[in-house]
């Protein structure tokens, strides 16, 4: 124990802690960031680093070392040299050239695999690496990891049947260096609202009415009065290239929806008395009309896309989806009135995406620091409580790459990604009974959110 101390007070002091305002991989957000990767520098200390993982796995029976991609791939070297254990090597993703595997390395089916990880928060990539292991044949039955933020990584871990050993526990490390005197006051404030936020994260989703009070855009708050009102978090995303058929649809099934996604520029026969017909629908039957343009240029092009042409968009939507690629300048100076929001483009549902999770990250972070016009995300995985998640990609039968795109169960939706509202389409406007479809889904979806709280 007094080894392991004196270890993390040593790289303490490379900057492996940061304090301040961050969203982490998982999308969550945190007042403290820990990076491991400056010891790679360090050969002395990569080398004490793995004498200690050694000495705590020595006991264990593994025949192959893999770090999770990348931050404990040094790591995971380090170990394999000192141990004289092969090392497989896991990509991120698929090149599309060469060999285009997930694992490099020399293995044989039936090996006993010991990963290797830095952080673990949410334990997300952690099983993913688990899952491209056990596709090519290897066994996973041991994970060792630095450090656990103890934000429920290690418990979803466990949950899987897997056995996880970590040096040090974030509490543990926050404790030691209070005792040191190396904190200053605004960093152990800032612990105390880790603790706060660990807490309330452990803990199941928070209801609607909870999600309300930090929600700061009006549009946002109204989406959720609609959806408490009428017990919806049903968005119908309607892409379809009528008019006529748009209006009926919405009239067999608007009273079971809180939104209506469309694509204004994709209608054949778009005009103002569509608009105002769907208008009057949306107040009659009470659901928000989401204008699903993926505005992705620089701002005063976006502003031009929202306001001009014949859309004219900013007049009649109370949604608009962007994304932001191009910074978090493009969203800027827009000049959209206050009763409509931005929903941002985080991750999609579609197989093959380019999105990773360092765009992802940067994605969240502009929507966290744009409450004033931003209302929530789209994206794949639970994100911070102050911006709602909304979820496409949403069958009943779901199944991977139908279409182009990964189709998930909407129990799973509210389950795992802790979503808000999900995002139907196809399923609903394609049936021979939209009405009885939507009313399924509609169902489906709201008791998924009531026996999550």
């Amino acid at each position: 124990m007094r080894k392991k101390k004196e270890f993390f007070l040593e790289i303490y002091h490379l900057g492996i802690i940061k304090f301040g305002n961050f969203t982490l991989k998982s999308g969550l957000y945190s007042p403290i960031y820990i990076d491991f990767r400056p010891i790679a520098s360090k050969p002395n200390l990569l080398i004490k680093l793995s004498k200690l993982l050694l000495n705590e796995i020595n006991y264990l029976n593994f025949e192959l070392i893999c770090g999770v991609p990348y931050a404990a791939l040094p790591i995971a070297t380090a170990l394999s040299l000192i141990s004289n254990i092969p090392l497989i090597i896991k990509r991120k993703e698929n090149k599309g050239y060469g060999t285009k595997q997930m694992i490099e390395g020399i293995y044989k089916k039936g090996q006993n695999c010991l990963i290797i990880e830095d952080v673990i928060t949410s334990g997300d990539s952690l099983l993913k690496t688990i899952v491209d292991l056990e596709k090519v044949g290897l066994i996973v039955r041991n994970i060792i990891s630095i450090l656990d933020r103890e934000q429920g990584g290690v418990y979803n871990i466990k949950k899987k049947g897997y056995k996880i050993i970590t040096l040090f526990r974030i509490r543990d490390i926050l404790k030691m260096l209070n005792s040191k005197n190396l904190l200053n006051k605004k960093e152990t404030n800032l612990i105390k609202s880790l603790r706060v936020y660990k807490k309330s994260i452990n803990t199941k989703r928070i209801s609607y009415e909870e999600k309300r009070k930090i929600i700061f855009h009006p549009i946002g708050k109204k989406l959720i009065d609609i959806t408490l009102k009428k017990k919806t978090n049903l968005i119908l995303s309607a892409d379809l290239t009528n008019s006529i058929k748009i209006l009926k649809l919405v009239d067999l099934v608007g009273d079971l929806i809180c939104g209506l996604k469309i694509h204004a520029d994709i209608i054949s026969d778009f005009s103002n008395s569509f608009i105002e017909l769907l208008k009057n629908y949306s107040i009659k039957k009470n659901f928000l009309i989401i204008e699903d343009r993926k505005l992705c240029d620089v701002s005063y092009t976006n502003y031009l896309q929202i306001h001009n042409g014949i859309h004219k968009i900013s007049s009649w939507a109370d949604l608009i989806t962007v994304h932001v690629m191009p910074g978090e300048c493009s969203i800027k100076n827009l000049k959209i009135p206050y009763n409509v929001g931005l929903i941002t483009i985080s991750e999609m549902s579609s197989y093959g995406q380019l999105f990773d999770d360092n765009y992802i990250r940067k994605s969240i972070n502009i929507s966290l620091k744009n409450p004033k016009i931003i209302v929530g995300t789209v994206a794949q995985r639970k994100v911070d409580n102050r911006l709602l998640l909304f979820t496409p990609g949403i069958n009943l039968f779901y199944q991977k790459k139908l279409l182009g795109n990964n189709y998930i169960h909407p129990n799973l939706a509210f389950k795992i990604k802790r979503s808000d509202f999900i995002i139907v389409g196809k399923a609903i406007y394609q049936s021979n009974d939209p009405k009885k479809i939507t009313e399924k889904y509609k169902n489906i979806a709201w008791n998924s959110y009531k026996n999550e709280l």
